[in-house]
């Protein structure tokens, strides 16, 4: 599903990295610690919180959003990003996976231009690592006339099912 939204008009370069820094806004508004890696030389701000809930029967999900801004996105790009986030997440877990413990991804690339390809990959369906590890990647393009095309899978999924409305709440408030 993708949704539009203006921004401020920038360059895409520009609107890319307020994007982000949005992002940043966001994601620490809403109580996820935040920190930083890279990816093929360009920065990826990490968000990161938990959840438990007693209609989740106790089990904690873990929820990681990695985003990183690039020139452009096409379908390898996105697909290449996504692996490695859902790999370095997967590093990052605390607990024991699939003992009442689940991850959620959302590896998001932001840039001025998105192929179509790479709008429709993220738009297909969801990634799945082993049966606790759950990623919908997420495309934001950004463009200097003002409008923000954000793309990614709405859908539930088999494993992580119960927490399907829970990680698109949390999407639509981290990427509106």
């Amino acid at each position: 599903m993708t949704t539009q939204q203006p921004t401020d008009g920038a360059s895409p370069a520009g609107a890319a990295n307020a994007y982000l820094e949005a992002l940043r806004e966001r994601l620490t508004a809403d109580g996820s610690g935040v920190t930083a890696t890279t990816w093929r030389g360009y920065p990826v701000m990490i968000g990161s919180r938990s959840d438990r809930k007693a209609r989740w029967f106790g089990t904690k999900v873990e929820l990681f959003v990695l985003a990183a801004a690039v020139p452009e996105v096409d379908k390898a790009v996105m697909a290449e990003f996504t692996g490695w986030a859902m790999d370095y997440v997967k590093s990052l877990r605390s607990g024991l996976p699939g003992a009442r413990n689940a991850a959620m991804v959302l590896p998001a690339l932001v840039g001025g231009s998105v192929q179509r390809s790479a709008r429709d990959w993220a738009a297909m369906d969801a990634r799945v690592l082993g049966t606790s590890l759950v990623g919908r990647p997420v495309t934001v393009e950004t463009s200097a006339s003002g409008v923000t095309r954000i793309t990614m899978y709405r859908g539930r999924v088999m494993y992580g099912g119960m927490f399907t409305r829970h990680v698109l709440e949390k999407a639509a408030l981290y990427f509106p």
